[in-house]
């Protein structure tokens, strides 16, 4: 099928991914780039979940939210990263539109999950800096597995109303997707209906859940300064701080380009088509990538266990 063809349709099988559209020339070197980031990824959290099994020292509760993290970043990056390289090399563009709507769930939910184990880690900091004698009292194995499944059951809930609600609508104009991959607001823009409902469900989405937990992360944060500042020494002080440095990096590597890629769709009308494009898949594709690496480099335990492997291979 011609990606040109906007003739009429009702109700297509399948839709057509341009990939990044005004990059066309570039879309080899893309595809360079992005399959590396996907093979540091994939090797990266395998490693990660590789050592926490391995190393019964890291059977903690903040190694097993880091487990639920690195599978989530499995996940979030294998739901695009196959078929957005396949569109780059192979030219394939086509998907069919119950996996794009497939996708599409995935690629929300898991988003709405990753920021949802954001701040079951940060309540784990909360609790291991403000209360530590507590802290194994409070975080049972138990408490761990609840508030795991408790996020999960939350977003999963709550994302499933968009891809019916995709289904359920007439698609008269065009199938081509004007994306590298089924993006939500992407795919609205084809549909011929009233989608505002859509589009207030999505927003409550965003400020109801990825905004409470925000404010539980700041409010996390901000006990734990308040702690670390009250320890007697610097070097008490330092050594705090830097255990949650890692947790602080990557928060801030998923969050800020994820609401300046929320902010472009809504409000950067004339930011270049190509532009969006890129900085929705830099919001999917890099916290995958710098997650095991920042934890690998920034937290000792699994930094010397990590250590302690190559050197064993390689005596």
């Amino acid at each position: 099928m011609s990606v040109s063809n906007t003739t009429a349709f009702t109700d297509p099988s399948t839709f057509i991914l341009l990939g990044i559209p005004g990059l066309e020339a570039a879309h080899i070197w893309i595809f360079i780039l992005f399959c590396t980031m996907y093979v540091i990824a994939i090797f990266g959290n395998f490693t990660i979940l590789f050592i926490v099994k391995t190393e019964p020292s890291l059977n903690g509760p903040m190694y097993y939210f880091l487990c639920m993290l690195t599978v989530t970043d499995l996940v979030l990056s294998t739901s695009i990263l196959p078929k957005t390289l396949s569109i780059f090399w192979f030219n394939s563009r086509e998907i069919d539109f119950s996996a794009c709507l497939t996708q599409m769930y995935f690629i929300h939910c898991f988003s709405v999950v990753e920021s949802g184990i954001f701040m079951a880690m940060a309540f784990d900091r909360y609790v291991a800096i403000c209360h530590p004698l507590r802290y194994s009292i409070i975080l049972t194995n138990a408490v761990v597995d609840k508030i795991g499944l408790a996020v999960v059951l939350r977003d999963g809930i709550l994302v499933m109303p968009h891809p019916f609600l995709a289904r359920r609508w007439p698609y008269c104009r065009t199938n081509i997707i004007l994306h590298s991959y089924c993006e939500q607001m992407a795919v609205v823009k084809l549909a011929c209906a009233d989608t505002l409902n859509s589009s207030y469900y999505g927003l409550f989405v965003i400020f109801s859940v990825i905004g409470l937990d925000v404010f539980f992360i700041t409010v996390s944060y901000i006990q734990i300064l308040r702690a670390i500042f009250s320890l007697p020494t610097k070097d008490a002080r330092l050594k705090t701080f830097t255990t949650c440095g890692s947790h602080l990096c990557i928060i801030l590597a998923f969050y800020i380009p994820g609401l300046f890629s929320f902010l472009m769709y809504r409000f950067g009308h004339n930011v270049p088509r190509h532009f969006h494009v890129l900085m929705a898949n830099v919001y999917l594709l890099v916290p995958p990538m710098l997650n095991p690496i920042v934890y690998g480099v920034r937290t000792k335990q699994i930094r010397d266990r990590l250590l302690r492997f190559f050197a064993h291979k390689g005596t």
